[in-house]
Formats: C-alpha cells, structure tokens, sequence
C-alpha cells in the first residue's frame, strides 16, 4: 500500500550558496555587490513569489551590515520612512523588499513617497530554463533526493515558467518518491506530471524526447 507523505517544514535557505545565479536575477545580484557606491543608501526589491528575493535579502544584509524590511508595503510608513533618513545618515544600507514598487506599491505618507521615488528599485524577473534546471535538481537536494541532470532537462519543457510552479513540481516530485521507495529517474518523474494532470498521456509520448 503507497504510504502518504506528509507536508514538513523544510530548512529555510540562509547561505550564499543557496541563491542560485542566473540571467534572471544578475542584474539584482549585480547592483547588491555594489552598494558601498550606491548614491542613495536605499534599494527597492521586486520578484515574484518564491523567487528568492527574501533569501536575497538576508545574504545582503548580513554581508552589508544593512537594514531589512520584507514585504515592505505591510509595514508601518512612519517606520520606513525614518529607517529611510536612518540609512542615509549613517550610511547603512536599507533594503525594501516588496511585491511592486511604487507607485503600484500606494504609499500614502507624503514624505516616504517622495523618498520612495528617488531610490533604486531592481528586480528579479521570472526563472529562465537554466534557473528551473538547477532549481528543481537543488530543492529536491535539500530534501535528500539526488536528481540526475537528465531528469531536469526532461521536466524544465514541461512546467510552468514561474518559481511556484518549480515549488508545486518538487512537492510533487517528493511525494511520488515517498510513494515509491524508488529513486529519481525519467520514468518516474514522468509519471507523477501524468498522475498530477501537468501532461497528458498522449503529450508524454510525442514530447518523450528518446525517455
């Protein structure tokens, strides 16, 4: 009988090494390293779910010495806006991370608004096919799952664009490990996108691709 895997609570990424680098995340990447020169001791950060941004975020602020708002938008405006003032007085980098920045992002206190405006904002854009590879292959990793490259190389094609997608497919993934007390191969991955719904039956013959 298939035993149920049970939902756990994953260690959360906290070292360089777990920021993955590619071209959709570079240029944040990029204008990090370079804060010491940055004109304006701000920085609004943008991405979508799951993109790495807050793990960004925590790499950048440890090695900086700087100051970390997450999900920016929730947090109170007077406070930012003093944190703002507080990262150009002592030269501290401040980092906002936030889902939009403004004026997508409604600040309605006059002065943060203006502040807002003149800081820098980057993004992290959605995943290009190199990042889902190595994303799918390094989350099963921290679950204790080695993925041949191939088995990636079958699945990026297949999915979804986006960084929740690769969440959905490594939680899929695991399960139909659990399951199976088999380790990750083609077949099997195949298998659970067919199980899931993600591919059809007749998909998965026309784009087989030799597997």
């Amino acid at each position: 009988m298939n035993q149920i895997a049970l939902p756990l609570d994953w260690p959360v990424a906290d070292s360089d090494s777990d920021f993955l680098l590619s071209d959709a995340n570079r240029v944040a990447f990029a204008h990090f390293k370079s804060w010491s020169v940055w004109p304006v001791m701000a920085t609004i950060l943008t991405g979508p779910r799951k993109s790495g941004r807050s793990l960004l975020g925590r790499i950048f602020v440890r090695n900086s010495g700087g100051r970390l708002f997450d999900d920016a938008e929730d947090h109170d405006e007077e406070a930012l806006f003093h944190a703002w003032n507080q990262a150009q007085e002592g030269r501290k980098p401040l980092l906002l991370i936030a889902a939009a920045p403004p004026p997508i992002w409604q600040v309605r206190l006059p002065d943060l608004r203006s502040r807002l405006a003149a800081t820098p904002h980057v993004a992290i854009e959605e995943p290009d096919d190199a990042l889902i590879g190595s994303l799918i292959v390094k989350l099963l990793a921290d679950r204790g799952i080695a993925t041949p490259r191939e088995v990636a190389v079958y699945l990026v094609p297949r999915i979804e664009r986006s960084y929740v997608a690769v969440q959905q497919v490594v939680d899929l993934l695991d399960r139909a490990m659990f399951s199976n007390h088999r380790r990750m191969t083609v077949p099997l991955a195949r298998k659970a996108l067919l199980d899931a719904g993600i591919i059809k039956s007749a998909g998965a013959q026309s784009l087989g691709d030799g597997y």
